[in-house]
């Protein structure tokens, strides 16, 4: 596969399954590799969406409680 060739592929890229379980920045910092013009948004897991198609969206869907919830 010429250079070119691995341009396109990736220009084509539509999902990032290997970012699951890492940290947003880190999944942020893989996606704007792939993609720089990607416009990132971050989505409680469960939360409405808008259901249009926008191709530099990417949305990132997080559901992770990190630490124990407590007052004061």
């Amino acid at each position: 596969m010429s250079s070119s060739e691995v341009a396109v592929s990736e220009c084509k890229k539509t999902s990032w399954p290997e970012v699951v379980g890492l940290t947003i920045k880190e999944a942020k910092e893989i996606i704007l590799k792939d993609k720089p013009e990607a416009d990132i948004v971050v989505v409680p897991v469960g939360s409405a969406v808008t259901e249009d198609f926008r191709p530099n969206r990417v949305r990132i869907f997080v559901g992770t409680v990190a630490e124990t919830p407590h007052i004061g």
